[in-house]
């Protein structure tokens, strides 16, 4: 059960959007077997984080030059792979709730602005009219930054706003920005401990009294 008040709304993609699940998995399953790296591992590390970011903590011996190349490798490979990606369970109803009470809404994701464009028309959710991507902060999750930023953009403080998202780096950076934060699924981890939470977006309520609207489900 939620019951949260709130100017804005900053979502996390994949995991609280979108499900890229099939899509994620293969591209760091190929990564792992090319550098004799366990994909488990990886993607144990990578969710929620920068492509670069993973490819660094796991190659740190790399010439920067050649760490970036790989990375770029990987994120053209998944921009151009949309095959099986779906929407969280009542994501774009959500979304489109949201939009239509006024809701300021963002996404703040860890993707690649064409890499999360691609993902979130495949899933079939709306893309909000503010986006903040790995092009647009200094720093990726966990860092505070892109939930600061997203906020920002909407004219609102983080601690305005509430956040959904599903993996410990983002959650960390969500809870870092002051935000009101809220787990999408099934994660248990040290982060999540007094968060709300949700398994998906059917039947939670919008009631809209600017500048505020509340959540209920």
């Amino acid at each position: 059960m939620i019951d949260i008040v709130a100017s804005g709304v900053l979502f996390d993609m994949d995991g609280t959007l979108v499900d890229s699940t099939s899509v994620v998995e293969g591209a760091w399953g190929r990564f792992g077997a090319q550098h004799d790296l366990a994909p488990s591992t990886i993607l144990a590390f990578s969710h929620g984080r920068q492509t670069i970011d993973t490819v660094q903590h796991f190659l740190p011996d790399l010439d920067p030059a050649e760490q970036r190349r790989l990375a770029d490798a990987l994120v053209a490979d998944e921009v151009e792979n949309t095959h099986g990606i779906i929407e969280i369970p009542g994501a774009a109803a959500f979304v489109r709730r949201l939009t239509a009470a006024g809701v300021p809404v963002a996404l703040v994701t860890s993707a690649p602005r064409d890499l999360a464009l691609n993902r979130m028309r495949a899933a079939g959710v709306d893309v909000p009219t503010v986006v903040v991507t790995s092009e647009d902060v200094e720093h990726g999750k966990p860092h505070p930054d892109g939930y600061v930023r997203g906020a920002a953009l909407l004219g609102l403080r983080a601690d305005e706003c509430v956040a959904f998202e599903d993996a410990p780096a983002g959650l960390q950076s969500a809870v870092a920005s002051g935000a009101t934060t809220v787990v999408v699924g099934e994660l248990d981890h040290d982060v999540t401990v007094g968060l709300a939470r949700v398994r998906g977006y059917d039947g939670i309520e919008v009631t809209a009294e600017p500048p505020v609207f509340r959540l209920r489900g």
